[in-house]
């Protein structure tokens, strides 16, 4: 893969002169009140004088904070019903503290006697949730890159960067967080000079918390964010770039207008799913839905038209008029690779219809994720479900439990892998049970991805031990700065989502960030590691791993499973096995009674044919008997043994 060109911000500002830049004066921008915020969202707006964005961040660099001070900037939200982290809106969001979902909102201001438009996207820092980054990016015109001013470019900071630019976008860089006692403002200019090539002139400080610097960054998005282009009076064509479930209204559906109008009342047709509805109330979000009687080309707004089937609504579809003569469709998003896989069941199995009902009612909010159904013989009927990430996992899986209320056992994950069987098929495997036996495998092929680390100097060999350890192959080491290094290396995905952050966290201090993307597939050495309970193959449990690496983790896996496991009225061996090889055993002891209590002294034969025969019991009691396996022991095959 060619490496990334250095310095590529640099184009961006090399258009302005140093001399001929605009110097931004301090209160120049004015704040609207609020009921002037709601009366402006109703008026029609040139389109000069709209200007839309999005924030993009590392994790925990302050994209949510900066979106609570410009909303009280903006006057678009009261002090009453100001909080922290206002567009974070779902529990799970607020619980973890972190952006899931991007959220768009409507802003109002004034600057130089002129009102404007301001339309925010508020994105995710993960790299799990990297696809809604993308979707935001296309629907804006510009993007403040927001860095802290203690950790610097992180990680993320470089992917996000390159991903603006890649949609053309106006990039702001801007400096949080300035007022902390341990602030390096001006070592983090110069980082980020280093690493993105971006003009220190340019750079926008301000403090998020502490809402030092937001006019000046308002006046730098009115004046540096070009205009969205598009005709007003063209045909409509408006993008829809996200959408949720109301259990009263139907979707919701979130949509840029790119060209062309749209009113309340008027018939529409979503492109590629070639239905047509009646645009029922249309309007901004700010943050909350405020209904308006039309959204223009280049707005950002929401659309209620009774759309009750689930499936008539895909993120990426194109809003156009229901005319003969309508507008082609937008090009849409690129459908993104799930790249982890797991099965969810419901753990009552009568449940398995309202699971079904869940699963379609959050791919309609996060198409990121797909799911089909399947069985196994330990869990009965379930779905097979597959994410961009283990956290991307984590998230929906919470979401399932907590907004609707279902009950799931899940199992392993695990990634994507290709093969080629003997006959040269290539094949897709999702999960280790369809890997074949290994005589009908001529190759097997595992997905390899290029990880950036950033970390400071004096731990760069906790890093690549780390690497290497995990068979990784270095690509290249640069020095962003004189205390910190990005370095790269090519991984098996396989050995990067289990834990590799975690043990970066910890090999690092807490100081170490990483992002990666996807190269291709590759040869290895692979094998499908059976977990064996009672001599019975549990096929939720079983793994693809690579050979090597499959005793030691066998070991690990059966041992883990013995604590797991609770004890029963018969013994219960629990056996890793390759094919029909068995690698490792660990057995689980019986629930014994004292059979023996009764028998003070005497004749030691009694005893014995006491023993005897609870052993023939406990024996028949196996035969037919089934071991209940918690679900704390689906995860325990994660454990790499490492520890």
């Amino acid at each position: 893969m060619p490496s990334r060109p250095r310095h590529i911000l640099t184009s961006q500002s090399s258009t302005l002169n140093r001399t001929d830049r605009p110097s931004y004066i301090r209160h120049n921008a004015t704040t609207l009140s609020r009921s002037e915020s709601l009366s402006k969202s109703n008026a029609k707006v040139d389109i000069s004088q709209i200007r839309n964005f999005c924030i993009i961040a590392h994790i925990d660099h302050g994209k949510s904070t900066l979106a609570d001070r410009l909303l009280e900037q903006t006057g678009t939200v009261s002090e009453r019903e100001m909080r922290a982290q206002l567009l974070d809106g779902m529990d799970l969001e607020r619980a973890r503290g972190i952006t899931i979902k991007a959220k768009a909102v409507t802003l109002q201001t004034r600057l130089n006697s002129k009102h404007y438009e301001l339309n925010l996207i508020d994105t995710p820092g993960h790299v799990d949730f990297q696809y809604e980054v993308s979707r935001s990016l296309s629907c804006c015109e510009g993007a403040l890159l927001l860095v802290d001013a203690f950790q610097g470019v992180e990680a993320q900071t470089v992917a996000n960067a390159y991903a603006a630019l890649e949609h053309d976008l106006k990039i702001i860089p801007v400096i949080n967080k300035i007022d902390l006692n341990y602030a390096r403002v001006d070592e983090v200019i110069e980082e980020m000079e280093q690493s993105l090539g971006i003009d220190p002139d340019e750079v926008v400080k301000c403090s998020a918390k502490a809402g030092i610097g937001i006019e000046e960054l308002l006046e730098a998005i009115v004046t540096r964010i070009p205009p969205p282009s598009g005709d007003p009076d063209a045909p409509l064509q408006a993008m829809v770039f996200d959408s949720h479930y109301d259990d009263f209204r139907g979707a919701i559906t979130y949509a840029r207008i790119m060209s062309g109008t749209v009113s309340t009342g008027e018939k529409i047709k979503l492109a590629r799913a070639d239905k047509k509805y009646d645009a029922i109330e249309l309007g901004h979000f700010v943050p909350k839905r405020q209904p308006s009687k039309s959204l223009s080309a280049g707005q950002v707004g929401y659309l209620i038209c009774n759309i009750k089937s689930l499936a008539d609504v895909r993120i990426g579809d194109t809003v156009v008029d229901s005319t003969p003569d309508a507008a082609q469709p937008l090009e849409g998003y690129v459908e993104p690779k799930r790249m982890v896989y797991c099965g969810l069941y419901p753990s009552d199995g009568q449940d398995f219809s309202e699971l079904r009902d869940a699963l379609e009612k959050l791919s309609i909010n996060d198409p990121s994720f797909e799911f089909a159904p399947e069985t196994s013989d330990a869990l009965g009927f379930g779905f097979r479900c597959g994410f961009l990430g283990l956290l991307h996992m984590e998230i929906i899986q919470q979401r399932l439990e907590d907004e609707c209320d279902v009950d799931l056992v899940q199992t392993a994950p695990n990634v994507t892998y290709h093969l080629i069987n003997t006959k040269g098929e290539k094949l897709e495997v999702h999960k280790p049970q369809d890997v074949p036996d290994p005589g009908e495998i001529e190759q097997f092929l595992q997905p390899i991805v290029r990880v950036n680390f950033v970390v400071p100097n004096d731990l760069i060999g906790q890093v690549m031990k780390l690497s290497q350890d995990r068979r990784g192959l270095q690509r290249g080491t640069e020095y962003i700065s004189p205390t910190r290094a990005m370095i790269t290396y090519d991984l098996p995905l396989g050995e990067v989502i289990y834990d590799l952050h975690d043990k970066l966290k910890s090999a690092t201090r807490g100081y170490g960030t990483m992002d990666y993307e996807l190269l291709g597939y590759e040869p290895a050495d692979l094998v499908r590691l059976d977990i064996l309970v009672n001599g019975k193959r549990v096929d939720a449990l079983s793994v693809i791993c690579d050979r090597r690496d499959a005793d030691r983790r066998g070991r690990a896996v059966v041992k883990k499973l013995k604590e797991e496991i609770d004890r029963h009225m018969f013994e219960v061996a629990v056996q890793a096995a390759i094919g029909s090889r068995i690698i490792a055993r660990e057995t689980k002891p019986a629930m014994r009674r004292n059979v023996t209590a009764k028998c003070y002294g005497g004749d030691i034969t009694r005893k014995r044919k006491l023993l005897a025969k609870q052993k023939e019991g406990k024996k028949r009691m196996k035969s037919v008997g089934s071991v209940d396996i918690p679900q704390r022991a689906f995860m325990a095959v994660l454990d790499t043994g490492s520890e």
